[in-house]
C-alpha cells in the first residue's frame, strides 16, 4: 500500500494543472491558456524543423537542446539540428513559414502548443520560432523524479519593435566574450537590438585599415578587429539581434582628435609682446584620451572640409561591417565651448546664417546623412540632434525622458509629434544602479499623452542603457542583469503587466537561469568578496552586502575624478548590487508590521536585527587581516548600534533611548563610507518613528 501511495502521488503531481502563479516566464506572454496534463520529458525527446527558415534556426534549436539537456541531465539522443525534416516523428515540431529579416517591423509572433504527447511551435518566421523556444525553456517544471512541460497554448508577439540594450565599450573596453554572453542573455529575454557604443572620449574601439592612427594613438591597444566585429554581428544575427554601431560626434571627440588634432575646434592664443595672435589648432593644439568620466570640451570643427572628408572615409570603412539599416552618430552633450571661442567657426556661422550652436550642430549632422545613405544607413542620434531643421529621416534617441526638454527640442513626445521615429532610454539607464521597479514601471508609451495613432507608431520602443565609466568586464553583468530582463518585459508584454510582486518572483528564477548562458552577475560577486576578505571566509561580507547598495545616479565618483578608467573596480561597492536581497525583505516586513503589528513580523524583524548585531563583530574580526574591509566598519557599526536600540524597543526594554536611536538613524543614512548606502534605511526609519 505504501508503494501504491508513492506511485499515486508522483502520477498526480505530474498531471496536476499548473497555475499562472507557478510559472516563471519572462517576458510574460500576450495570451496563455492552461489545459490539464503535462508533456513529460525523456531521453528520446527530439526536435524537427519544417518550412523555409533561415539557417539560424538550426543554431537556435541545437542550443535549445543543449540547454534543456543540461537542466534535465536526460542525455538526449539527438545532438544537433542541421536541416529541415530530419525527424518527422519528433515530439517537438517547429514550423516556420519563412526566413526572418534582421531589423525592425519583422513578424516575431509565435504560437506554442503543448499537449501530452506533442509540442508545436508555429511561427511566420524563424525569429518568432526562436522566441517560442525561449518560452518553452522557461516553462520547464519538475517534481522529485521527472521534468515536464505543462499543457498550455501560448499566443505571443512583442508590443514594441525596438527592444534594445546599449553597451558602452569605449569607457571600459568589453572583450568579445562579454559581448557574446550578453547577446545570449538578450536573446533569452526576446530583445532584438544591440546598440554598440564604440567611440567616446576614452577610446576608439574599431580597427581601421586606412586610418591606423585611430587605434595606434586612441585605443590603448584595446579594440575590436574587423573580423571580430563581423563575428559579433553574425553571432547577433544568429540570435535574431540587429547590431547598431555608434560613433559619437561632434562632441565626445577626445579619442578622434587624439589621432586627428587638425579637425578639432580648439584655438590657442600665443602672446607676442603686447599683442595676442589667435592661431588654429593644427600643429599647436594636441589632444589626449580622457581618463576621467564626465563631459569634455573637445569637439570636431564643422567649418573644416577635412572633418567631413575624414568622417566620410571612416564611414566608408565602418559601415560595411554592419549590414543593419541604422547607424548611431551620438550628437549628445556638445557644450560648444570650443565653437564659441573659435573666430573662424563664428565667421562660418554668420556666413551660413546659423544663429546658434544647435543650428551649427544640425548643419554638421545633416552632412553625415548622405555619407550614411551611401551605405543604405539611416542616421540615429541622441535627442540633442533634433532641431527645427533636422531631417525627419533621423531617429531620435530620447534620454531626457517623455516630457523633458521640449523647449530645447528634446523628448520622446516632441519627437513623435514632430514626425520623427523615436526610442526611449530615459528610465532605462541601468548604470544608475536604481531598483528594478523604477525601470519596470517606466513605459515608452507615455500614459495620458494625447498622441494620434500615427504619432504612437513613431515610438519604436525602448533601450536599456549601460554606460561603462564604473564597470569592468568582471562587473558589467551585475549592473545589467537581472534588471534588464524586467525592461525586456516592459518592451514585449502588454502594458497591463505591472504586478511588482509577480515580476520580482519570476525575476529571481530568471536571474539564476541566466547563469546557464555564461552571465557572471552572481558568481563574480564571490570573486570580488574573496579579494576584499583577503581570501578569508566571506560570510560576513555576504551578509552586509545583502543590505547595502552602490551609491546611485552618479553620486559615486562625483565630478568624475575620483575614479579613472584604470582605477580598481574590485571594491565592496562593486560587489554590491541594486535590490539588495535582505533589504527588500526587511523593508517589506516593517511595512507590514507598521500596518498590522503582527507578532510573526515582529519576530522576523528581531531576527534581522540580531543578525546585523552579530555580523558587525564578525566584520571587525575579518578586518584584522583585510584592509579593504576597514572602510565598511563605520556604516556597519551604525547598523549594529541602531539594531541594538531597535531590539530593545521591540522588547520594551528600558535601555531603549529614542534620541539615541534618531542620532544613529542619521548615521545609517550616511553615504560617506565605501561608496555604498544602507538599503534598509527606510525600514529602520519606520521602526524608529513607530
Amino acid at each position: 500500500m505504501k508503494y501504491f501511495f508513492i506511485l499515486f502521488f508522483i502520477t498526480l503531481s505530474t498531471t496536476a494543472q499548473v497555475s499562472k502563479e507557478s510559472l516563471n516566464v519572462m517576458p510574460w506572454p500576450q495570451k496563455i491558456e492552461f489545459k490539464s496534463g503535462n508533456f513529460t520529458l525523456n531521453s528520446s525527446f527530439k526536435v524537427n524543423v519544417t518550412g523555409q527558415p533561415d539557417s539560424r534556426i538550426f543554431v537556435a534549436t541545437s542550443n535549445f537542446l543543449r540547454r534543456l539537456d543540461g537542466r534535465t541531465g536526460l542525455f538526449f539522443k539527438q545532438g544537433f539540428v542541421t536541416s529541415t525534416n530530419e525527424f518527422p516523428d519528433a515530439q517537438l515540431q517547429i514550423n516556420c513559414v519563412k526566413a526572418g529579416k534582421i531589423g525592425l517591423y519583422e513578424d516575431e509572433s509565435y504560437q506554442l502548443i503543448i499537449e501530452s504527447n506533442v509540442i508545436a511551435i508555429n511561427a511566420s518566421s524563424d525569429l518568432g520560432a526562436m522566441h517560442g523556444l525561449e518560452t518553452l525553456l522557461q516553462l520547464l517544471q519538475n517534481n522529485a523524479t521527472s521534468f515536464y512541460f505543462p499543457n498550455v497554448t501560448i499566443t505571443d508577439m512583442p508590443r514594441f519593435t525596438w527592444r534594445g540594450l546599449m553597451i558602452d565599450a569605449a569607457r571600459h573596453f568589453q572583450p568579445v566574450d562579454v559581448i557574446k554572453r550578453n547577446l545570449d542573455a538578450m536573446a533569452a529575454m526576446k530583445m532584438n537590438v544591440f546598440h554598440w557604443h564604440l567611440v567616446d572620449d576614452q577610446g576608439w574601439r574599431i580597427e581601421m585599415k586606412k586610418h591606423k592612427v585611430l587605434t595606434n594613438k586612441a585605443s590603448d591597444g584595446l579594440f575590436y578587429t574587423q573580423e571580430e566585429i563581423k563575428g559579433i554581428v553574425k553571432y547577433a544575427a544568429d540570435r535574431g539581434i540587429l547590431v547598431v554601431p555608434e560613433i559619437d560626434v561632434p562632441g565626445h571627440a577626445s579619442a578622434i582628435l587624439t589621432a586627428f588634432p587638425e579637425i578639432g575646434s580648439k584655438v590657442v592664443t600665443i602672446n607676442k609682446g603686447s599683442s595676442e595672435t589667435t592661431q588654429k589648432a593644427s600643429g599647436l593644439v594636441t589632444y589626449s584620451l580622457e581618463r576621467n568620466a564626465g563631459i569634455f570640451t573637445p569637439t570636431l570643427d564643422p567649418s573644416n572640409p577635412r572633418t567631413y572628408q575624414l568622417l566620410g572615409e571612416i564611414f566608408d570603412e565602418v559601415c560595411p561591417l554592419f549590414p543593419g539599416k541604422y547607424f548611431h552618430i551620438g550628437g549628445d552633450e556638445n557644450e560648444g565651448k570650443d565653437w564659441d571661442a573659435n573666430p573662424k567657426i563664428q565667421e562660418f556661422m554668420k556666413k551660413n546664417k546659423l544663429d546658434n550652436n544647435h543650428e551649427l550642430q544640425t548643419y554638421f549632422t545633416m552632412q553625415l546623412i548622405p555619407m550614411l545613405k551611401k551605405h543604405q544607413k539611416e542616421l540615429m542620434g541622441w535627442e540633442e540632434i533634433m532641431t527645427k531643421n533636422m531631417s525627419k529621416e533621423a531617429i531620435i534617441h530620447s534620454w531626457k525622458g517623455p516630457n523633458e526638454g521640449v523647449a530645447a527640442g528634446g523628448s520622446l513626445i516632441a519627437a513623435a509629434t514632430n514626425g520623427y521615429k523615436t526610442v526611449l532610454s530615459n528610465g532605462f539607464y541601468v548604470d544608475l544602479v536604481q531598483g528594478v521597479e523604477s525601470h519596470y514601471l517606466n513605459d515608452p508609451m507615455p500614459k495620458n499623452a494625447s498622441l494620434s495613432s500615427e504619432e504612437k507608431a513613431r515610438i519604436l520602443g525602448g533601450e536599456a542603457t549601460m554606460w561603462s565609466e564604473l564597470v569592468t568586464p568582471e562587473t558589467i553583468d551585475s549592473r545589467l542583469w537581472p534588471r534588464t530582463a524586467a525592461i525586456a518585459e516592459r518592451l514585449w508584454s502588454d502594458a497591463s503587466v505591472t504586478d511588482l510582486a509577480s515580476m520580482r518572483k519570476r525575476l529571481k528564477v530568471i536571474s539564476f537561469r541566466l547563469e546557464e548562458l555564461g552571465i557572471t552577475h552572481i558568481r563574480n560577486k564571490e570573486v570580488l568578496l574573496r579579494n576584499i576578505s583577503n581570501n578569508q571566509n566571506t560570510t560576513a561580507l555576504q551578509t552586509f552586502s545583502a543590505v547595502c547598495e552602490p551609491l546611485k545616479i552618479y553620486s559615486r565618483n562625483a565630478g568624475g575624478t575620483e575614479y579613472q578608467m584604470y582605477s580598481p573596480f574590485t571594491l565592496f561597492a562593486d560587489a554590491c548590487t541594486p535590490d539588495a536581497e535582505d533589504a527588500l525583505v526587511f523593508n517589506g516586513l516593517v511595512e507590514e508590521y507598521v500596518k498590522n503589528k503582527e507578532v510573526s513580523s515582529e519576530k522576523e524583524i528581531a531576527l534581522f536585527l540580531n543578525k546585523w548585531i552579530q555580523n558587525h563583530k564578525e566584520l571587525e574580526a575579518l578586518s584584522q587581516n583585510a584592509p579593504l574591509v576597514q572602510p565598511l566598519l563605520p556604516l556597519s557599526n551604525a547598523l549594529h548600534d541602531l539594531s541594538e536600540q531597535l531590539f530593545y524597543k521591540l522588547q520594551k526594554n528600558s535601555n531603549y533611548n529614542a534620541s539615541t536611536a534618531k542620532e544613529l538613524l542619521e548615521k545609517c543614512n550616511s553615504k560617506a563610507h565605501a561608496d555604498v548606502e544602507l538599503a534598509v534605511y527606510l525600514g529602520l526609519k519606520k521602526m524608529v518613528e513607530l
